[in-house]
């Protein structure tokens, strides 16, 4: 079984910075592709980044390219999410998941793990 533990959510400014961090437990975390999702209050969860297992592409949802860098350290286990230039509109539960698969990753349906997630609250 995998779990998947998202920190780093808080309060911040507009234009601020945070760094969400997932820590994913389990022996073949370098097999997994992984990716950030996001729901905002009376909204559906949506795509914000993810890399497939081996690395070679990563994707990121129009709004956030230029801004949020997906990253993992596999020695850790661990996947961050940085976040720059925030606005409001990036308010929101961020949520990390895991697939075992490596295609279809913008899509929710594709991911089989998942965490509890993490508030970030961006201020005007």
């Amino acid at each position: 079984q995998v779990q998947l533990v998202e920190s780093g959510g808080g309060l911040v400014q507009a234009g601020g910075s945070l760094r969400l961090s997932c820590a994913v437990s389990g022996r073949t975390f370098s097999t997994y592709s992984m990716g950030w999702f996001r729901q905002a209050p009376g909204k559906e969860r949506e795509f914000v980044a993810a890399f497939n297992w081996n690395g070679g592409n990563r994707y990121y949802t129009d709004s956030v390219k230029g801004r949020f860098t997906i990253s993992r350290v596999n020695a850790k286990n661990t996947v961050t999410l940085q976040m720059n230039s925030l606005k409001p509109e990036d308010t929101a539960v961020y949520y990390c998941a895991a697939a075992i698969g490596g295609s279809g990753l913008t899509y929710k349906g594709a991911y089989d793990y998942w965490g509890r997630g993490t508030q970030v609250t961006v201020s005007s």
